[in-house]
């Protein structure tokens, strides 16, 4: 059942924790790590037209810096579906070295009556 995809990334100064107010050096903010774990994730997906699918939980460590400049790969690995949700294992790598890891649920849902529940049209 498990599926992965693998994606590249370079850190750029408008991913660091200062320019992102999530603290206040100049090393990969946590929340862009996590960003690319989710868009990792969503590429793995192969959804039916009209259908998309929605973060519901994001449990990771941060575990070693990364410098403007770093090469990151990303890895998300779909483990388990039951009916609309989908668990991944997550990770993200530096030159070989794991700099984060953990795990994220999506839900599957209909883009059309997502957005009409959302804003109540």
């Amino acid at each position: 059942m498990s599926k992965t995809i693998t994606i590249q990334r370079t850190v750029e100064k408008k991913h660091t924790a200062i320019e992102m107010k999530s603290g206040s050096l100049e090393v990969l903010a946590t929340p862009q790590m996590i960003a690319w774990m989710e868009e990792a994730s969503c590429q793995l997906l192969e959804l039916e037209p009209g259908m998309t699918s929605v973060g519901t939980r994001m449990n990771v460590s941060h575990d070693k810096a990364s410098p403007v400049g770093a090469q990151i790969e990303i890895q998300s690995t779909l483990v388990k579906q039951e009916n609309r949700k989908l668990v991944f294992y997550v990770e993200a790598y530096q030159e070989g070295t794991c700099i984060g890891k953990g795990d994220h649920e999506r839900f599957i849902v209909n883009s059309e009556k997502f957005l009409k529940r959302t804003y109540g049209n």
